[in-house]
């Protein structure tokens, strides 16, 4: 579980999160959502320990932020996968080395027991057989799934996923949604999603928080967002004449 107490963090004094409170439980895949500015990224890069905040604590599982140890960090690196918004594979590494990759930089296990780690998230992410491959031989969504293989080849606590979606057809973004969501179920792992698929949110959202200005304006989950009366999460998710329809129908069948 994360907890988020009273975030603030800013630039050049201008302060981009401004007293952010919220939590992610195991299990439940969450979402970021808002506006380009809203401090999605700011946010994220904070839980993941990129930014250092100003005020506030981030606490994972009962440890804060400001009481890690150098050790603890460690610790913390090698409970956390992360899945980048262009997938970030090594272009010049097979599939099965770029998902190798965490464990020989974290770990001494024998090859052999890496070698079977990888075969083993590989066939959980539906790529079995692909080890050989290099990522130009695959596709968009292959390339995704090689990513978030990497990403849990550590068998990490926490995943967090930046624009998981960026550059896939709708249909290819289903399956990835599908198969985040499968797997934070599967291992209960705290997953937090930074996102500007509408789909997502309404399909996988166990848990939305949306950003404006760099305030919580709104947290909520995939049903309740569909009821809310927030305008500012009205305008923003519900400006295209799709999903204006969609939340029409549904407010006429509750």
């Amino acid at each position: 579980m994360i907890e988020v107490n009273n975030l603030h963090k800013g630039f050049s004094g201008v302060e981009i999160l401004k007293g952010i409170t919220t939590s992610f439980k195991p299990g439940e895949t969450s979402l970021i959502i808002g506006q380009s500015g809203s401090g999605k990224t700011v946010f994220l890069k904070s839980l993941i320990g990129l930014h250092t905040p100003e005020e506030g604590t981030i606490v994972y599982d009962g440890l804060a932020n400001v009481d890690m140890t150098i050790e603890d960090r460690r610790q913390f690196r090698q409970e956390l996968g992360m899945v980048f918004q262009g997938s970030a594979l090594f272009d010049s590494q097979t599939v099965e080395e770029n998902v190798m990759f965490p464990l020989k930089m974290f770990t001494k296990q024998p090859e052999s027991e890496m070698l079977e780690r990888v075969n083993f998230v590989l066939n959980r992410v539906n790529l079995e057989n692909s080890n050989k491959k290099f990522p130009a031989e695959l596709s968009g969504g292959m390339q995704k799934r090689v990513a978030i293989a990497r990403a849990i080849v550590m068998n990490p606590k926490y995943l967090f996923c930046d624009e998981p979606n960026s550059g896939l057809d709708p249909q290819t973004s289903i399956v990835i949604d599908n198969l985040i969501q499968e797997i934070t179920d599967e291992y209960q792992i705290t997953t937090v999603i930074n996102t500007h698929d509408m789909n997502s949110v309404m399909e996988i959202g166990d848990k939305i928080v949306f950003l404006k200005n760099g305030v919580k304006a709104w947290e909520g989950s995939h049903k309740e967002i569909f009821k809310t009366d927030n305008e500012a999460v009205v305008d923003f998710v519900y400006s295209s004449n799709l999903f204006k329809k969609v939340r029409k129908a549904y407010l006429n069948d509750v």
